[in-house]
């Protein structure tokens, strides 16, 4: 079955008002947060593929997104960069779900965005929501910031584990956001949850943010909270403080990050004045400011080139 530019697998699951959880790989898909929190409840929910584009090199640059050769029982296999949907049902809560892994569209992005919306509303989602991960000015020694937008039962079952801190981002985005413009036309709830990663650490994989948003998304939807496991979170942290201890540079930067973090940043500031020190942004030494600066001239400049991702294999 065709549903936009999306070829379903045979036969099509019979799925009940799902809930929709999407993540948009490179823009805001950093330490492959969204990736890892998406294929941990893939794999505790035993999801199956439910379809992918018919023909993704309508949309994707495949000298951007490079197929990939791999071996699989001794022979080669040939795999094509695409974006996936996979579907599961939650015995624990009766409750079924979509899982997108979606791409960032090089054209005919208007079409991209509406198929991926024809495709939800084909299975009369009752949920959008979106999780991913971007930099930011945090050190790796607080708890990791998650902002987002919850309806208000979410909100009371995560509570206190969802920054108040608003966004006033403004500048380039994804041309999928689109998706979230229909939905909410449509009048179905659109969520978002996002971790705020240190900026000057840069893993390739990093388990604390995925973590966070697991734990999160486990009070949302009444998942076992044995999912947001952040041992492996917790190790790479400490090593990262360990590499550091005696780099006075980075020391500096990061005991100013600590600062305004516990001044400004920390999710017990709800008051007015909190507010308020926000929106007057933070003041940081000179050279810290010049390092900040420089890291996100250099976010922005790659933002949209991407890498070959050792992930694309796994498909």
């Amino acid at each position: 079955m065709r549903v936009g530019d999306f070829e379903l697998i045979d036969p099509v699951p019979e799925l009940h008002n799902p809930v929709a959880i999407a993540m948009l790989r490179p823009w805001i898909d950093v330490g492959r947060v969204g990736t890892l929190a998406l294929t941990k409840l893939e794999r505790h929910l035993e999801a199956k593929e439910l379809g992918r584009l018919a023909e993704p090199g309508n949309f994707f640059d495949f000298t951007r997104y490079r197929p990939r050769m791999r071996m699989v029982n001794g022979e080669r296999v040939f795999t094509t960069p695409n974006s996936i949907v996979h579907h599961a049902h939650d015995d624990g809560t009766d409750t079924d779900y979509l899982f997108l892994h979606i791409r960032e569209p090089h054209s005919m992005g208007e079409r991209y965005c509406e198929s991926i919306s024809q495709l939800l509303t084909k299975f009369s989602v009752t949920e959008y929501c979106r999780i991913g991960g971007m930099y930011d000015s945090v050190p790796h020694t607080r708890p990791l910031l998650v902002t987002g937008s919850l309806t208000d039962e979410q909100n009371e079952k995560a509570k206190h584990l969802v920054s108040p801190r608003r966004s006033t981002y403004q500048g380039p985005t994804s041309i999928v956001n689109l998706v979230s413009e229909t939905m909410m036309q449509n009048e179905v709830p659109t969520t978002s949850l996002m971790a705020h990663l240190p900026q000057y650490v840069q893993l390739d994989e990093d388990h604390m943010g995925a973590a966070r948003i697991m734990e999160i998304l486990c009070a949302m939807y009444s998942l076992p909270s044995s999912l947001a496991d952040p041992t492996r979170g917790q190790q790479q942290y400490r090593d990262i403080s360990k590499a550091v201890e005696n780099n006075s540079e980075v020391s500096g930067l990061i005991s100013q990050l600590e600062a305004y973090y516990d001044r400004v940043l920390s999710e017990s500031e709800e008051s007015e004045e909190s507010d308020e020190s926000e929106e007057s942004g933070a003041q940081f030494a000179p050279d810290v400011e010049r390092f900040l600066s420089e890291m996100g001239q250099r976010l922005e400049g790659s933002e949209g080139d991407e890498v070959e991702d050792p992930a694309d294999d796994e498909e």
